[in-house]
């Protein structure tokens, strides 16, 4: 035997009294023991942890799904072109009304100059305002009857000219005794030919 064999066995002889099998069994059990419940507190760690991950993966997947703009509503750019699409239509309508008002006011300014222009021609009388000659008028119609007076150097009816329906011009004159009755007669026989 060698010298190293030999401090080996003398080392292990040593030992053997120092050395309690049932105290080291005891040990070793606790040990284990003791190892067995920190494995099981580290699976119940590890079981919580899982579970705790899967109900994060749940919820970012939910805050995920929640966050997703959904087909139906319009991105920023169609929402802001929809917004200064109805920021011009705003601005046009407010200039429509306005000048709708405007028209509004003056036909009302109108209506009320013309209501007060009616109120001021009601209550004037022309006729006493002007002297009014009768004769102008019949004149007038006489003229528009077809019948033309012709006055004479000294003032007086001298001759007629009566335009026919047929629109044949016919002279009369008054110089002939015949009556007022026969005369009138006589043009409206010729008016009427």
């Amino acid at each position: 035997m060698s010298i190293d064999l030999k401090d080996t066995i003398k080392a292990l002889r040593e030992m053997v009294t120092i050395i309690d099998p049932e105290e080291d069994y005891l040990t070793i059990a606790a040990a284990e023991e003791q190892m067995n419940l920190t494995e099981e507190a580290r699976r119940k760690e590890l079981e919580e942890t899982h579970s705790r991950v899967r109900t994060l993966a749940r919820a970012l997947e939910a805050a995920r799904i929640s966050s997703t703009r959904p087909p139906t509503v319009p991105s920023a750019e169609q929402h802001t072109a929809t917004l200064n699409e109805l920021d011009q239509s705003r601005l046009s309508l407010v200039k429509a009304i306005n000048d709708a008002d405007s028209a509004s006011a003056s036909k009302e300014a109108e209506l009320t100059r013309l209501k007060d222009e009616i109120s001021t021609l009601e209550a004037s009388d022309p006729a006493t305002e002007h002297d009014l000659d009768a004769t102008a008028l019949r004149l007038a119609m006489y003229k528009n009857l077809g019948f033309e007076p012709v006055m004479g150097k000294d003032g007086h009816l001298a001759k007629m000219l009566v335009r026919s329906v047929s629109g044949d011009l016919h002279c009369v004159t008054f110089e002939d005794s015949k009556s007022d009755y026969e005369y009138a007669q006589l043009l409206w026989k010729l008016a009427s030919s």
